[in-house]
């Protein structure tokens, strides 16, 4: 079951109504969609949302754009402020059917701050609105995917890499705890997730980091924190998977070098 809107969101006379929500340390909303278009920004600390099993990680310099109807999870790994606009679908050009990241910069963090402000004159407003759109582009950023799995047993794997993504124990290991042989839980993982067990490993590692780094913790850190024995393991496979380095991608710029196998 999802909420169709999520906090109150009046008409205005222009197109952008903004609202502003703190979020705890952990907290995530329920899936949930809107009428409106949205444009989920970290006023303060780091976001994440979620649609199905893509996950974007969100710092202060991107937002994303949530078309109209999607349905989402929004939360934050530490205390925030998701800072949400909300399009009029009637009201604004912007036609992206699907979830795009978009830069912000000092500029569009200002005029979110200007129309945020609830005695703007209208005038002011409709001029502040059609700026906001048009600084809004498009970034080559992908999410990275940790699809979800159903079989118990393969579940059960999941959920406790999920929980410690530093678990360094490799797929023998889990295979004996799930109470399966290797071939099977080899067979299951692909079979139930379309990646294979050291692929969906990574891409929780990898997932679980971009919080850390986006809150401006050192590489060496993360690394260990997410089960690398060196930085630059960690910075091979992020390479690997993703295709750019983690200060790209977070920067928005996931473009700059072709993914190769996932590690």
């Amino acid at each position: 079951m999802t909420n169709d809107v999520f906090g109150d969101v009046p008409a205005g006379v222009g197109a952008i109504v903004v609202g502003n929500f703190p979020l705890a340390a952990g907290q995530w909303f329920v899936p949930h969609h809107h009428p409106q278009h949205q444009l989920a920004w970290a006023r303060r600390g780091v976001l994440g949302v979620a649609v199905d099993d893509a996950h974007w990680v969100l710092p202060r310099t991107m937002a994303l754009w949530i078309p109209a109807g999607v349905v989402h999870r929004t939360g934050a790994t530490r205390d925030a402020v998701l800072c949400s606009l909300y399009f009029h679908p009637d009201r604004c050009d912007k036609d992206w059917t699907q979830p795009t990241p978009v830069a912000v910069d000092g500029l569009l963090a200002h005029l979110i701050a200007h129309l945020g402000r609830d005695n703007l004159p209208d005038d002011e407003r409709l001029r502040a609105e059609a700026v906001v759109l048009d600084l809004l582009h498009p970034l080559p950023a992908t999410p990275i995917d940790v699809p979800a799995p159903t079989d118990a047993r393969v579940r059960a794997v999941a959920d406790t890499l999920l929980a410690r993504p530093d678990d360094p124990r490799g797929l023998e290991a889990h295979a004996r705890a799930a109470g399966v042989s290797r071939r099977t839980l080899t067979r299951l993982f692909v079979q139930d997730t379309g990646m294979n067990f050291d692929r969906w490993r990574t891409h929780v590692r990898l997932r679980a980091a971009l919080p850390l780094l986006a809150e401006g913790l050192p590489v060496s850190r993360v690394a260990h924190a997410v089960g690398y024995a060196t930085p630059s393991a960690f910075l091979a496979a992020f390479r690997r998977t993703v295709g750019t380095s983690p200060g790209r991608y977070l920067n928005g710029d996931a473009s700059s070098e072709a993914p190769g196998p996932d590690a």
